[in-house]
């Protein structure tokens, strides 16, 4: 397994038909201290993560929030909304299977975002991206992507899946900014500029 990051390129994903993207993340309590540090730990803090799939510079479909199915046939699935990071191994995941995506989607954007009102990438700690390689029914972690711990922001760009031509390639992105919470057209927007 490797730490994959920005430099090493577009790692190519030919023979790969099933691709998963998983984060996972720790509730923190941040300074807090004694009884409003464990109520801190124990509510934990929502996190999203999001699948953008975009046709040109145009997104078309959402994976993630109350979308888990968004093409209507299993080709690009969210595995539903962990709101506090409460658990072991993965808080969510998107899948994709390559085959299965409309002719027109020429990429997807994986977004991790403190979205709604209230969570923050401050209350929350290790927090990290497992990349999986489904191919055959098996899920076997490829890589890891680890992002900065000192952003201020509630929005992560961590890698992108690219059609070019017949085959996929996987580029690491993890750039963060700041979106509106709440606001899912500004987080489209923010896929888009990735």
């Amino acid at each position: 397994m490797i730490t994959l990051t920005k430099e090493d390129g577009p790692a190519d994903l030919d023979g790969v038909t099933h691709l998963s993207i998983g984060v996972s993340w720790d509730p923190t309590a941040g300074s807090s201290g004694g009884v409003l540090g464990k109520l801190r730990r124990k509510t934990g803090t929502d996190l999203d993560l999001i699948a953008v799939a975009m046709q040109g510079g145009d997104p078309v479909r959402l994976a993630g929030l109350d979308s888990l199915d968004p093409m209507g046939n299993g080709s690009l699935l969210h595995s539903g909304d962990n709101q506090t990071g409460h658990g072991d191994g993965d808080d969510e995941t998107v899948t994709v299977e390559f085959a299965g995506l409309p002719a027109p989607i020429t990429s997807i954007v994986f977004v991790a975002a403190a979205y709604k009102k209230g969570s923050s990438f401050q209350k929350a700690r290790n927090i990290s991206f497992k990349v999986y390689d489904a191919t055959g029914g098996s899920t076997q972690q490829v890589a890891d992507i680890w992002p900065s711990l000192l952003s201020q922001d509630n929005a992560c760009a961590v890698a992108k899946a690219v059609r070019v031509g017949g085959v996929w390639k996987l580029e690491v992105v993890n750039e963060t900014g700041k979106i509106k919470q709440g606001d899912e057209h500004a987080l489209m927007r923010f896929a888009v500029s990735k």
